[in-house]
């Protein structure tokens, strides 16, 4: 059988994916194939790099610097977060904290990362042959949130979160051929998105990126209906589900780091039902 997983990212709430993905590097519980997006690309690519840990150092420590996220970043470069000090600075071959590119490809898993082409409005699905040693573009894309960041460039076309267009990309790993696939989501899974709730930011996005802006404005109504259809085929033993009882009072971008802590091991411990899944 063929294993997937997709974690759906949501910002600083997804300690709660680097969590689940830490235990199953401690329990050696092996994917065949990690589809991510927005924070959740970076969460299976350290996984797959089988670097435990890593990305709870990036939550809990470099979250908090100037340097990551910030309104002195937005000031200076109209981006809130420096997707290029995050994914260069501190994760090429000499930086602070250097990501296994090597183990990574040598993994033998397949990656998927979303991302939103802010032209067309569509969904984009990068592989491994779109990341190269120390250039991560797939991921700061899939990364990068409208309005809060300017449009990040790959190969000359912009790029939003993947978030907006495909935000539980777990179709897509049906396609790859997985028979059984694990979704990890950061609100709880009752949530639902309320009507227009990204009426005011899509209205901004208009000016300079009309289709990705349309998208922005369905995000919600698309999430809602993806989970309805997610949560039948858990029914059948297709899918896994899992997701926070509650945030610990988390926001994207929040900075509260009892409560990133928190998250993380409601993560920990939420993972152990994979086991009896796969």
């Amino acid at each position: 059988m063929k294993f997937g997983i997709v974690d759906v990212g949501g910002g600083e709430r997804d300690i709660y994916g680097a969590g689940i993905l830490d235990y199953c590097m401690d329990e050696e519980i092996h994917f065949d194939l990690c589809c991510g997006v927005s924070a959740g690309s970076a969460n299976v690519v350290s996984y797959m790099s089988n670097q435990r840990g890593r990305n709870y150092q990036f939550y809990t420590e470099y979250a908090f610097r100037r340097e990551y996220m910030s309104f002195y970043n937005f000031v200076h470069s109209r981006s809130y977060v420096n997707l290029d000090y995050i994914y260069d600075d501190l994760s090429h071959t000499n930086g602070e904290n250097p990501f296994d590119y090597q183990t990574m490809v040598e993994s033998g898993k397949e990656l998927i990362v979303v991302a939103t082409n802010a032209i067309t409005g569509k969904a984009t699905y990068f592989t491994l042959d779109d990341i190269n040693k120390n250039q991560y573009d797939a991921v700061k894309a899939s990364a990068c949130l409208p309005i809060v960041n300017q449009a990040y460039f790959v190969n000359g076309k912009p790029y939003y979160d993947g978030g907006i267009t495909d935000p539980i990309p777990y179709e897509k790993a049906l396609e790859y051929g997985c028979d059984k696939v694990v979704i990890i989501l950061t609100h709880p899974k009752d949530f639902r998105h309320l009507p227009h709730v990204d009426d005011y930011m899509a209205h901004l996005l208009n000016r300079h990126y009309p289709e990705a802006a349309l998208a922005l404005k369905q995000r919600g109504r698309l999430y809602n209906q993806q989970l309805e259809q997610a949560i039948q085929l858990e029914k059948t033993g297709k899918i896994l589900i899992l997701a926070p009882d509650d945030v610990s009072g988390l926001t994207v971008l929040g900075k509260n780091k009892d409560a990133l802590i928190n998250m993380y091991h409601k993560g920990y411990q939420d993972a152990s039902i994979i086991k009896n899944f796969i």
